[in-house]
């Protein structure tokens, strides 16, 4: 039986939904951070030092010290970092519609399911920093106020690049058509069902650029563009197997500059 090709009108608004979805993410975020005070590395003007300064447990309302704020700001950088990372995947479950029984409305699942996968893990690392800021261990702008936890998180990230998990669920992200193939769901339901599984992989892949917001500062913009554009090349076929180690390998040394600085410098 002749498969039907797909339909190309469909294919053109569902991608530029797709793209105009993360550029709308990334406007967001710039413009927190604008309304923030804080320059593209996250850096606080006179406004932004102030809050920064800012005790949690002081009776005035700080949306950084709750989590409904906290977790949107999280779920909108889950999508401004993440979804260009689904590229190469929403391009293979495409070829699947033309050479096998995919759908628009599977493709749609797909997305759909990574995307809850990541509003999940949004949740958690909010919780997250909600419990790092009321210890002391960041400040409001979410920045390590220690050099001993910001050079650890570099370092336990850094690590994480060499470990067999790392490369088990990058092997995930780096082929999803491997995973297609051997976890076949049509329709919609499908879709988000193996959406679902693809999201958890690439949450045990990428989980450590997300906590190495906490280095830097959550509000970061440049951070977070160095990163994006590191996870979408880890996930690409032709070079993503090269990029993991040698990055791991970076991480390591920034943290250990980061816990001997301070030493050198007598600060």
């Amino acid at each position: 039986m002749m498969l039907a090709r797909p339909d190309p009108y469909l294919r053109t608004i569902l991608w530029l939904g797709f793209f105009a979805l993360i550029l709308a993410a990334w406007w967001v975020m710039y413009a927190m951070a604008m309304e923030m005070d804080l320059d593209l590395l996250g850096r606080p003007g006179e406004m932004g030092a102030r809050m920064a300064a800012m005790d949690p447990r002081m009776p005035m309302d700080m949306p950084m010290a709750r989590f409904g704020p906290l977790f949107a700001m999280w779920a909108i950088m889950m999508a401004a970092m993440m979804l260009p990372t689904l590229v190469p995947t929403l391009r293979s479950y495409e070829d699947l519609i033309g050479s096998a029984n995919g759908t628009w409305a599977g493709w749609l699942g797909v997305l759909g399911g990574y995307g809850l996968v990541w509003v999940g893990f949004a949740a958690l690392i909010a919780g997250a920093q909600l419990a790092l800021l009321y210890g002391g261990a960041v400040d409001m702008l979410g920045i390590a106020t220690s050099p001993w936890l910001a050079g650890g998180l570099l370092i336990a990230v850094g690590a994480f690049q060499f470990t067999r998990t790392k490369e088990t669920c990058h092997g995930v992200c780096h082929s999803p058509m491997t995973y297609f193939l051997g976890h076949w769901r049509t329709g919609f339901a499908g879709g988000v069902r193996m959406g679902l599984g693809l999201g958890a992989f690439c949450v045990g892949c990428c989980w450590g650029f997300m906590a190495l917001g906490f280095a830097g500062g959550v509000m970061n913009l440049a951070w977070m563009g160095l990163a994006t554009l590191f996870m979408v090349l880890e996930k690409l076929p032709q070079v993503g197997h090269v990029v993991t180690r040698p990055m791991g390998a970076i991480l390591i040394l920034g943290g250990v500059v980061v816990l001997t600085l301070p030493q050198l410098t007598g600060g």
